[in-house]
């Protein structure tokens, strides 16, 4: 049989092919003597080269080619043997090598992702060697001397490396920006994008896609950041930018931590923001009906720019009962929403109780 080089397998992997045909030429002649199937050993002989040959990189492609080959070179003759022995003994011993070979390719493609999750925990929480993960992090296309941001994106429904969701983000990202260092996964059931922190296009094409591929899913992007340590200080900005847009109820389907650093600073001394909240708003409880309906007065007022009827109108209130419920909390707290000093106060504290809950939690 003449082959071309560069043909069905190639020369090189037929050459490196022919050294997995170890006892094939015995087992073919002892097998197809009596017709017997192949014993257990003679099975696991063939599934053990298979493996072999699949740790060694070669192609199942050219395995076949040359046990094919082997075939007929080693066609068995005698009397009582017929060719459809031969085949039956050929066709057990390649479905043999062939198993074996699969089953080495499972387990490879089991530990480069177990490999692979290892390293994107590594990252997201900084758990590891920063030189060795540096390294590592080469493998995957990131290169960590430079800076970084992370996207993450969360959908009514969480999602796993392996769903369709997550494959059709990267196919996108991919077809749109090649080879740019991208590294596309999922962590506890959100898309994660971490991106070039001097390429925002990526980013924000991750934010539209992810937001339309998640059914109006919600989007959070944290600040260019260098090194590793940059990398898990981006993610923890996305993941509390998202925590903030669901404490807030910000509905904006794409958040930037940049945009929203007020709320981190408003909230880093927590025991500050508790006593302002219950200084300035608690004698809302005593209010007929709570103070939540006056909560969330305040709330409409001020996301609207204090523009009482655009208030109104997100409250399905008349102008004049939104007037008369602002009044009602002047007179009840003591400070007056229509005065920028009072407001301000007023503003700050309602932040702070949307952030820690009040009035359902208490301070």
């Amino acid at each position: 049989m003449t082959h071309v080089p560069g043909g069905w397998a190639g020369v090189p992997d037929r050459n490196a092919a022919e050294a997995y045909l170890e006892g094939y030429a015995r087992i073919l002649a002892d097998a197809s003597a009596t017709g017997r199937r192949l014993t257990r050993d003679e099975l696991d002989s063939r599934r053990a080269l298979g493996e072999r040959a699949a740790e060694a990189g070669l192609k199942l492609r050219a395995l076949v080619g040359v046990h094919l080959d082997a075939t007929r070179t080693n066609w068995p003759s005698g009397p009582g043997i017929s060719p459809d022995s031969v085949l039956a003994t050929a066709a057990q011993a390649v479905d043999a090598l062939a198993e074996g070979y699969e089953r080495a390719q499972r387990l490879a493609v089991r530990q480069e992702e177990a490999a692979r999750r290892e390293f994107i925990d590594d990252l997201l929480y900084g758990r590891s060697d920063l030189g060795r993960l540096a390294q590592r992090a080469e493998r995957y296309g990131l290169r960590l001397a430079y800076e970084h941001a992370v996207a993450v994106a969360r959908g009514a429904v969480a999602y796993d490396d392996g769903d369709p969701v997550p494959r059709e983000v990267e196919t996108a990202l991919i077809g749109r920006f090649g080879d740019r260092r991208i590294l596309l996964t999922t962590k506890d059931g959100r898309l994660v994008c971490v991106a070039p922190g001097d390429q925002q296009e990526i980013l924000t094409f991750f934010a539209k896609l992810a937001h339309a591929v998640t059914d109006g899913g919600q989007v959070a992007v944290g600040r260019s950041q260098p090194g590793a340590a940059g990398v898990v200080q981006s993610y923890e900005e996305a993941l509390n930018t998202l925590d903030l847009a669901e404490r807030l109820d910000l509905d904006e389907p794409v958040l930037r931590a940049a945009d929203l650093l007020v709320y981190p600073v408003l909230t880093r001394d927590r025991q500050a923001m508790a006593d302002l909240v219950k200084n300035t708003l608690s004698p809302l409880r005593g209010a007929r009906g709570g103070a939540q309906p006056l909560l969330d007065t305040l709330t409409a007022y001020f996301d609207s720019g204090c523009v009482a009827a655009e208030a109104a109108r997100r409250l399905s209130l008349s102008v004049r009962a939104l007037t008369y419920r602002l009044e009602r909390i002047h007179k009840i707290t003591g400070a007056d929403p229509y005065d920028p000093v009072h407001r301000y106060t007023l503003q700050t504290a309602v932040i702070g109780a949307r952030l820690l809950g009040w009035p359902a939690n208490p301070l």
